[in-house]
């Protein structure tokens, strides 16, 4: 038996993702109340400082958040894979990530398209079973589970062509020049994906602009997965970076500023042979980096962590794929109070994560759920 197949789920690693599914409702929740970026209901910014606050939360968290989760994907992949093989591989991805598609995209999504553009004719629920009857189909942020299920049958497809060809990331390569490495391959992808398909843009119900950081990391996840990489980011990797990561921050919105950004001046990030669009490709990864390591670091070795981590953990993926309607209830609920920015965003926000979590326990108590949740 191979040392990827032995590889066991660390809590440490359970607890991220709980922090980023908190991360992701906390995002969208902030887009709601002014931050630059997609959701079903826009509020605008209460002021200048509420919508520069909040989009550099957004920023920050765009840089890491779902590039992090490509990558634990990608670390757990190997595993499943060799234990499992290829048929029953392949048939757990299309359950646990095409079945969240099909629900959201022709129910959740629906609905929350339908409590914000009901007809004058119709009520709420009427319209969402009007969207329902005509298959109208939303994908909203499972696009995720799509995108993993395309890397998974991307993986699939390597393995299978490239057979026990030697696929990992030594202890030894665990190094800072490694990392300047993935970084510039990271950023040089953002660039040129952006020439194609500037952020913002869909392709194929994707964001492209986007994927540079998830191949990279999803496949670095898959590659650090033999001697378990992950669990072995020390302090004196993830320091260096988690200051250039600080130190980095700021620079965007300096650069902005001194442009005149904030004055109506034009200063184009989401794609384009321009000086802002090469600076933020590689903004994102400089940030991006620190952050992750040291997620990574301080959470496998923090002391006697808080016992409410792990009841949330097995709660994650089910509060992610519900929180699109909760989130919208919430914002169309608090309509009243829109020019309050960031103490919605706040009330919102922590209204939010009580409910998905709450109701997302629930879910996995279904018969069956757990098999998908």
């Amino acid at each position: 038996m191979s040392n990827t197949s032995q590889i066991t789920r660390s809590d440490f690693l359970d607890r991220i993702r709980v922090i980023l599914t908190i991360l992701v409702i906390l995002h969208h929740t902030a887009i709601m109340y002014g931050a630059d970026g997609g959701w079903y209901l826009r509020y605008k910014a209460s002021g200048l400082f509420s919508g520069v606050l909040l989009t550099l939360f957004c920023a920050v968290n765009q840089s890491f958040f779902m590039g992090a989760f490509f990558m634990l994907a990608g670390y757990f992949t190997p595993r499943s894979f060799d234990g499992k093989g290829i048929q029953k591989f392949v048939m757990d991805r299309l359950l646990r990530l095409g079945v969240p598609i099909l629900v959201f995209g022709f129910l959740l999504g629906p609905l929350s398209i339908a409590m914000l553009e009901i007809p004058a004719d119709m009520t709420m629920f009427s319209f969402w079973w009007y969207l329902i009857q005509k298959a109208t189909f939303n994908i909203g942020p499972l696009w995720f589970a799509y995108a993993l299920l395309i890397f998974s049958g991307v993986y699939v497809l390597l393995r299978s062509l490239l057979g026990r060809t030697s696929w990992e990331i030594p202890a030894s390569k665990l190094r800072h020049p490694m990392i300047v490495l993935a970084l510039l391959v990271w950023g040089i992808g953002a660039f040129l994906l952006r020439l194609w398909v500037p952020t913002g843009k869909e392709f194929a119900l994707l964001q492209i602009g986007y994927f540079s950081s998830y191949i990279v990391l999803f496949f670095i996840g898959c590659a650090a997965a033999k001697h378990r990489l992950l669990e072995k980011i020390e302090a004196k990797l993830a320091l260096p970076w988690a200051w250039i990561s600080l130190l980095t921050i700021p620079t965007l919105f300096i650069y902005a500023a001194l442009a005149g950004a904030f004055k109506g001046a034009p200063f184009e990030l989401h794609g384009g042979w321009t000086l802002p669009v090469v600076f933020y490709a590689f903004w994102e990864p400089l940030v991006a980096c620190g952050i992750i390591l040291l997620l990574l670091w301080r959470c496998r070795m923090s002391q006697n962590p808080w016992n409410f981590w792990s009841r949330l953990a097995p709660l994650t993926y089910a509060a992610f794929i519900i929180h699109t309607p909760i989130v919208v209830a919430f914002g169309v609920l608090s309509k009243p109070w829109q020019q309050y920015s960031l103490p919605m965003f706040a009330v919102v926000g922590a209204l939010s994560l009580a409910a998905s979590f709450g109701i997302a326990a629930i879910l996995v108590k279904l018969p069956g759920a757990r098999r998908i949740l």
